[in-house]
């Protein structure tokens, strides 16, 4: 069984989009969904620098605008889940049919405006913790005052809160963690210090129609399918202030017996901690066009073990 992911914010890099505009369409449609957002999106992937995409409010359209293009570019696929970390969780709300591409960067463009104008009450930031145990971890951040706010599995957890409290942070690591790496990101996403950035989605949710799922949906909150479009909404909204549990995306994976995994573009967080938390799974990560043959080989290897599957 195929798993489609798309990551989230931090996976950018400047020019990362300008490959794909030379598909063909591509630029036209991104043109066309810049013009719908009022952000130009074809310049930030191309031509802005590390700390233009960097920001929250152009980051976030970027990376949903970007993964629905090379999900396109993949042809007629049919996963047998779909799943997005953090913003990605818009991307593959797209795959799954709840939400039509205009919708989907619409909300996203929203969600990046609301959670930059969050950030901008407190300085606050991100940062991995590789490896150490992650119940230690956990306990060790929360006395330091930092949230957990994603659980990534694989010995990975993300902390968040003040610079402060990220600066005692990196000179008072938990035991067993190797490393504590900063990330691209401008604010304490998925922490109480996101919650004004909820109810501005909630408002802009409103306005929108959602279909139930073609496909199976994975969400981050709990790891569950979630089988309604107004239940996925609803979590799209209130998840912006809980912590991702990818780990818990994994283990879903895991029962629904994924053997394959492919990372839209910019990929490769994602396929990196499938690597080390399900072994066996064959994982691809689209970064160029020139992933898209190999990915398409791997999907029609997984068509045929899915489709018996499918009629036992």
């Amino acid at each position: 069984m195929l798993v489609l992911v798309a990551p989230g914010q931090g996976a950018q890099t400047p020019g990362f989009l300008t490959p794909w505009l030379e598909l063909p369409g591509a630029a036209d449609r991104v043109a066309a969904w810049s013009d719908v957002i009022g952000l130009d999106l074809a310049r930030y992937g191309t031509q802005a620098d590390a700390d233009e995409i960097r920001d929250t409010a152009v980051a976030q359209p970027l990376l949903v605008a970007a993964g629905i293009l090379s999900a396109a570019a993949l042809g007629d696929v049919s996963p047998g889940a779909v799943a997005g970390h953090s913003v990605g969780e818009i991307t593959a709300a797209s795959f799954a049919g709840v939400l039509d591409d205009t919708a989907a960067l619409t909300l996203v463009r929203r969600r990046g405006l609301a959670m930059a104008e969050a950030a901008a009450v407190t300085e606050t930031g991100m940062s991995a913790l590789l490896g150490g145990d992650p119940e230690v971890s956990v306990a060790h951040l929360e006395k330091l005052g930092l949230t957990p706010a994603n659980v990534n599995g694989a010995g990975q957890i993300v902390a968040a809160g003040t610079l402060e409290q990220l600066a005692v942070l990196n000179d008072d690591k938990p035991e067993g963690v190797r490393k504590v790496v900063p990330l691209k990101v401008a604010g304490a996403f998925h922490t109480h210090h996101m919650a004004p950035a909820v109810d501005a989605l909630a408002k802009a949710a409103e306005a929108l129609t959602p279909a139930d799922p073609k496909i199976v949906y994975v969400s981050n909150k709990d790891g569950k399918a979630v089988d309604t479009g107004a239940e996925i909404v609803a979590r799209l909204v209130g998840q912006v202030a809980n912590p991702v549990r990818w780990d818990l995306c994994m283990e879903t994976f895991k029962a629904l017996g994924v053997t394959a995994l492919i990372e839209v573009c910019p990929g490769g967080t994602l396929t990196g901690l499938a690597k080390r938390a399900l072994p066996g799974v064959k994982t691809l990560a689209l970064k160029t066009p020139d992933d898209l043959d190999a990915a398409r080989a791997l999907i029609a290897e997984t068509a045929t073990p899915a489709a018996d599957a499918a009629g036992a």
